[in-house]
């Protein structure tokens, strides 16, 4: 990543949370602790952040704070492959008529392409996927009432009557923070809190990671192994991931990233 965009990264987080640790900027950022220390220093001698103990901080303090989460152009570009291939996997379970809520991410997103032969309701919290759906298919889409996190591009709410409610789906698509022997997890409570109030609204919950997602950890648990119907990954997953799940008694669909390469470039063609 170019110092100008690590930059820009950087300076966007501090506007959105009070103070951001070195630690959530280098997993913003995917560089070393080091890289991020020498970047918080120039941008302390311009003037445009302030350097604290362990991080950074806003010059003035956000008037909006933010959630603890990558921002969207930054999560977009990384295993591209592998979130197109579990994507295009996870539209085939879908029929047309079905309703399906779709949470807000960028293995989500890549579900929009596909889903522009289908006819289905969709529910999202994601407004590039509503946006995009409107424009490109004939899909009935509905929206929660919340304010948008320009970041993460996703609308959230800390009230109860955000329209959810009112939503019943077949089957709830949605990434994670991780995925490990305790569960799903995230890593903002107001996202804990927005993605279960929709997981309550589907029959099955089905999770799209790639299998990078098996090694990430968080300290928010959104919800149990139990609770997961199918998980969607990239044909990177190791043999224990895979049993993790089988003894969860979790659908595994194993998505090869070779083969959606191919079929996304027939598809262009």
């Amino acid at each position: 990543m170019l110092e100008t965009e690590r930059h820009r990264i950087i300076l966007s987080a501090v506007q959105e949370r009070p103070v951001v640790s070195v630690a959530d900027l280098c997993a913003l950022t995917g560089v070393s602790e080091a890289t991020v220390r020498r970047d918080i220093a120039q941008l302390h001698l311009a003037k445009k952040l302030r350097r604290v103990r362990g991080g950074a901080e806003a010059i003035a303090p956000p008037q909006f704070v933010g959630i603890n989460a990558r921002p969207f152009a930054v999560n977009q570009v990384i295993n591209i492959a592998q979130k197109r291939a579990i994507a295009q996997a996870a539209v085939e379970l879908c029929e047309d008529g079905d309703a399906i809520i779709i949470n807000g991410g960028t293995t989500t997103f890549q579900m929009v392409h596909p889903l522009t032969t289908k006819r289905l309701q969709v529910f999202t919290n994601s407004f590039p996927i509503a946006e995009h759906l409107l424009k490109q298919s004939k899909n009935t889409v509905l929206l929660p009432a919340g304010a948008i996190y320009r970041e993460q591009n996703i609308i959230l709410s800390p009230f109860d009557a955000d329209g959810s409610s009112h939503f019943y789906a077949r089957r709830m698509f949605m990434g994670c923070r991780g995925l490990g022997p305790l569960g799903l997890m995230e890593g903002d409570p107001l996202l804990v809190q927005a993605e279960q109030k929709l997981i309550g609204q589907a029959d099955e919950l089905v999770v799209l990671a790639d299998s990078s997602k098996f090694g990430q950890r968080s300290s928010l648990l959104l919800c149990p192994l139990s609770r997961i119907h199918t998980v969607i990954t990239d044909d990177g997953i190791d043999d224990r991931a895979a049993k993790m799940l089988e003894a969860a008694e979790i659908r595994l669909i194993v998505a090869p990233v070779a083969q959606s390469a191919k079929k996304t470039r027939a598809q262009e063609d």
